[in-house]
Order: C-alpha cells, then sequence, then structure tokens
C-alpha cells in the first residue's frame, strides 16, 4: 500500500515537473516572436540610410510582416484545432526562422536587398502567425484547473512582456556591431525554440472533434450576433493601442538619433522605458482585476483617457525629458488597458468559441501594428504636434467607444437571458 502511495506521489511530481518544462518550452515562443518584431524599431533608421531609402519604405519592413499575420493568424487557430497545435507550431517556427535567414543573407550579400527583406520578412510574418497565437489553446488544453491555465499563461505573458523590453536593447546592441545582424539572431531563437518544443511539449489527447468549417463559420456568426457590439468595440481599441503604440516607438526611434543625436544602445534603453511601464502596469493590472468586468471596462477606460491625454499634453514641448516621462506615463496607460481587454474576452466568451474569437482579436491588434509605422512616417513630415495630436485624438476616441459600448451589466443580464432561452427551448419537446 505505502509503495503504491509512493508510487502515485512520485508519478504526480513527474507530471508536474514535465509541464512546467513544457511551460518553459512554450515561453520561449512569444518571446521569439516579439524579438523578432519589435528588436527591429530601434535598428530602422541604421536601416534607411544603410539601403537609402525613405522612412515609409522602412517602415513597410514592420508593416509586411504584421499584414500577413492578420490575414493567417485565424486560419491557424483553426487548423490548430483540426490537427494539432504542435502540427502547426513547429512548422511555423521552421518558417519564420528561414524568414530570419533570407532577411540576413539579402542584407549581408546582396547590393539591394530591400525587396529581398520584405520577403524574408513576409515569411516571417507566416511563421508568426502560426507560433504565438497557437500557444495560448495549447496552455488551456494542458491543463484542467483553472488555477493552473491562469498561472501557466502569466508564465506565458511574463515571456512576452519580457521580449518586449529586451527587445529595443538588444536590437540596438547587435546593430553597433553591423547594421544586419539582429536579422541573424530570429533564426537562431528559431531554432532554439523548435528543439525545446519538439523534445518537452506533449500535446494532450483531443477530447472531442473539432467542428467542421461551415460549422466554424456558422459559430463565429452566431457570436457576433449575440454579442457583436462589445466585442467590435474591443476588436476596435486593441487595434488602435497597438497603432498608437507602434506608431510613437517609430516616431521616437526616429527623433531620438535626428533631435537629441541618442544612438546605440542608450537609444535602446531609451526605447525600453515606455516598454518597462508598460510591463509592470500589464502585470499589476492583471493581478488586480480578477473577474470583475465592472473593474476591466473602468481599468480600460481610465487607462485610455490617461493615454490621450498625456499624448496630448506632450504637444507643449519637445524638451527630452518632459517626452520621456509622458511617454513612460503612456506605457502604463497601454499597460493598463491590455489585460482588461484580454479579460474581457475570455470571461465574455464560452471555452468552445474562445479560441476563434481571440484569434480575431489578435489579427486585429496586428492591423494596428501594420498600420502605425507608416502612417506615423507620413505625420512626422508635418510636425511633433500632428504626431502627438493625432495619437492623443484617437486614444481618447476608444476611450469613449470603451465607456459606451462596453456594458458589463447588460452581458451578463443578456447571457443569463440567453440560457434561459436555451433551457426552455431544451424543455419544449418534453412539454408538448
Amino acid at each position: 500500500m505505502n509503495t503504491n502511495k509512493r508510487t502515485t506521489v512520485h508519478r504526480r511530481k513527474n507530471m508536474k515537473s514535465n509541464k512546467k518544462w513544457s511551460l518553459l518550452a512554450l515561453a520561449s515562443i512569444p518571446l521569439v516572436m516579439t524579438l523578432g518584431n519589435s528588436m527591429l524599431i530601434p535598428v530602422l533608421p541604421d536601416i534607411e540610410r544603410e539601403l537609402e531609402i525613405s522612412a515609409f519604405q522602412v517602415s513597410m519592413i514592420i508593416t509586411v510582416y504584421s499584414v500577413v499575420a492578420i490575414l493567417l493568424i485565424p486560419i491557424a487557430g483553426y487548423l490548430s484545432d483540426r490537427i494539432g497545435r504542435k502540427k502547426v507550431i513547429i512548422p511555423s517556427l521552421i518558417i519564420a526562422g528561414a524568414g530570419g535567414i533570407v532577411t540576413g543573407w539579402a542584407s549581408w550579400k546582396m547590393n539591394d536587398p530591400y525587396w529581398m527583406i520584405l520577403a524574408g520578412r513576409l515569411l516571417q510574418g507566416i511563421g508568426s502567425s502560426g507560433a504565438a497565437p497557437v500557444v495560448l489553446p495549447l496552455v488551456g488544453d494542458m491543463f484542467k484547473d483553472e488555477d493552473e491555465v491562469s498561472s501557466g499563461l502569466g508564465l506565458i505573458e511574463t515571456s512576452n512582456t519580457f521580449g518586449k523590453v529586451l527587445s529595443p536593447i538588444l536590437g540596438a546592441f547587435l546593430a553597433s556591431f553591423f547594421w544586419f545582424l539582429p536579422f541573424w539572431l530570429i533564426p537562431v531563437f528559431c531554432a532554439i525554440s523548435i528543439i525545446l518544443v519538439m523534445f518537452l511539449v506533449k500535446s494532450p489527447k483531443k477530447q472531442e472533434e473539432p467542428k467542421k468549417f461551415k460549422e466554424f463559420l456558422n459559430s463565429v456568426k452566431t457570436i457576433f450576433k449575440n454579442d457583436g457590439k462589445w466585442l467590435l468595440a474591443i476588436f476596435l481599441i486593441g487595434g488602435i493601442i497597438m497603432f498608437v503604440l507602434f506608431g510613437l516607438l517609430f516616431y521616437l526611434s526616429n527623433v531620438l538619433e535626428e533631435k537629441y543625436g541618442i544612438k546605440g544602445v542608450m537609444k535602446g534603453l531609451v526605447l525600453a522605458v515606455p516598454l518597462l511601464a508598460l510591463s509592470i502596469s500589464s502585470y499589476i493590472g492583471g493581478k488586480k482585476i480578477g473577474q470583475n468586468k465592472k473593474v476591466m471596462k473602468w481599468c480600460c477606460t481610465i487607462g485610455l483617457f490617461v493615454l490621450g491625454g498625456t499624448t496630448i499634453i506632450i504637444t507643449f514641448t519637445e524638451n527630452i525629458y518632459f517626452l520621456l516621462a509622458g511617454l513612460f506615463v503612456c506605457g502604463a496607460g497601454i499597460g493598463v488597458s491590455l489585460p482588461s481587454l484580454d479579460a474581457l474576452i475570455t470571461e465574455g466568451i464560452e471555452k468552445e468559441e474562445r479560441g476563434t474569437i481571440t484569434s480575431l482579436y489578435s489579427s486585429m491588434r496586428f492591423v494596428g501594428v501594420a498600420a502605425g509605422p507608416p502612417l506615423y512616417a507620413v505625420l512626422m513630415k508635418s510636425s511633433h504636434e500632428v504626431v502627438f495630436y493625432t495619437s492623443g485624438g484617437v486614444s481618447l476616441f476608444a476611450a469613449a467607444v470603451a465607456f459606451i459600448f462596453i456594458k458589463p451589466e447588460k452581458e451578463e443580464k443578456g447571457s443569463k437571458d440567453k440560457k434561459e432561452k436555451e433551457k426552455d427551448a431544451s424543455l419544449q419537446p418534453v412539454l408538448e
């Protein structure tokens, strides 16, 4: 009897240990994908000079990556339901790594590498769309207990956050040796992530058959018919936040060199300031909001109001210290808003339909990432004031959308009414 108990305890310890290693392996994926995009932000002015291209053209290096991800993330989510998470993640990491090799080789060996760099970034976008977004549902598959799922997702988000802060510093450091070196680090990271996922992650067995494509489309239509207003509001807000964040980072990367003479690793450290604020406030906000939808709504609304108000105040001066202090506050505002948006979708959508909706939400965020750099490249030609008035205007618009369209009380009432109708419908044949 004692031997059996010891064996059971030993097995449980092994299972927990295996899951920890699986989580660490999975956490490498969002880290790789974040570095693959954000690491290039401080390097963009260097690329612009080396290739003798415009600010708009160099912004396409971020935009091409994001546009492909917008289109393919929902498809990757659907495929991962059909054929398995690992069968989507590993080929996607291979494609992302191949894209890194193409961009690295082209920038190193070719005389006019711009279009080949864009082709490589296109491949990276394809790879990223099938890797990072599939991690979240895989964590949900691995654990049955909700606390374990939350803990696992927390580790994944921490890795993503760490990547955001590290990326501008690492990108600037590598570019101080050779401007194209950041491109070469992407396939190296992808290779490490592939090995970790292959050997440490075990996909759980499927409990039920996935929906057919027609059923999948019908379920999406039903969700938007019932919950369309607040879901579309969250999608729009998520896109606006990413638009402002990546637009301001692009602007800051250029203005630090041109106006303030800040270059290299120091520029990377300065760019990390708003991202550090974002990461800290996101971590604290995620811990504090709990499952209270009213708190989520007000955190989102207030965070966006802080972002909008601060960016408008920044228009009054171009002092570097005031600018950095203002952007630190902006990062904090974004950090408070994002976990609330994530939680509203997680809490407001049934588990069976959550993967579809979160993939669409991820796509909408990438719309903002894609639009930010090129549009800010155009705004920069006007003035400092135009950049920050635009940022403030769209942020305050997003705050108004959050305040007007996200209504937790009505959502909860609608959910209760829906369940009662479904219950009545199920009893109807028996009554007849």
